[in-house]
C-alpha cells in the first residue's frame, strides 16, 4: 500500500514538472517574440511606410551613405532614379530597398 501511494505521488509530481515546463515553454517563446520579432516588424513597416511616401524631388540618403534627389519613381519595379551631386548627368538607377532615409522636399 504504502509504495503504491508513493508511485501515486512521483506520477503527480512527474505531471507537474511536465506543467511547469511548458509554461517555462511559452514564457520563452513570449520573451523573444516581445524582444525580437515584434520590434523589427514594426521597424519593417515603419521603412515600408517611408518608402511608399516617397516622391519626386525627395532628398534621400542611399544605404551607402550617399546624399540625392530623388528624380523618378517606377512602382512596377521598385526602381528609383536618384541624381547625385550638383553634376546633372549623375543619374543612378537604384532599388528602393538601397533608400535609408528620405527628408521630403517642402521640409517635412
Amino acid at each position: 500500500m504504502i509504495l503504491s501511494g508513493t508511485a501515486n505521488q512521483a506520477q503527480a509530481a512527474g505531471g507537474l514538472s511536465g506543467v511547469i515546463l511548458v509554461v517555462y515553454l511559452v514564457a520563452i517563446v513570449a520573451f523573444f517574440y516581445f524582444v525580437m520579432i515584434r520590434p523589427q516588424k514594426k521597424e519593417q513597416a515603419k521603412i515600408s511606410a517611408m518608402l511608399s511616401k516617397m516622391e519626386t524631388g525627395d532628398s534621400v540618403l542611399t544605404t551607402s551613405g550617399f546624399y540625392g534627389v530623388v528624380i523618378d519613381i517606377d512602382d512596377s519595379d521598385d526602381t528609383v532614379i536618384v541624381e547625385f551631386g550638383n553634376n546633372k548627368n549623375c543619374r543612378i538607377p537604384m532599388n528602393k530597398s538601397a533608400i535609408a532615409q528620405v527628408e521630403k522636399a517642402n521640409g517635412e
